[in-house]
């Protein structure tokens, strides 16, 4: 199971995967060219719902056809500081 983290720091929003930097995913669509953002809808949270999507999956194209759909009813919803399961994000895809 992997595990989806994100806070912020002086550099701005970081989010890892099992520790490491999640990819933004800028090959499969430029959302926000800043990055990642979260707790509000917006281009942030957007490229963020397709780099978790797209990780999560393995299928870029159901990633980018999910993208609208989890950064409202999951990316928008998250904390400052928050954590998310591999089963979390299965259990929020319809």
């Amino acid at each position: 199971m992997k595990v989806y983290e994100g806070g912020r720091s002086l550099d701005g929003a970081v989010v890892t995967v099992d520790g490491v930097a999640l990819n933004p995913r800028f090959d499969l669509k430029r959302f926000s060219p800043a990055g990642f953002e979260w707790t509000y809808e917006g281009d942030g949270p957007r490229q963020l719902a397709l780099a978790l999507l797209a990780d999560h999956l393995g299928d870029d194209a159901r990633a980018l056809d999910l993208t609208e759909m989890f950064m409202r009813s999951v990316v928008a919803e998250l904390d400052n500081a928050w954590r998310l399961t591999s089963d979390e994000i299965e259990g929020a895809i319809p």
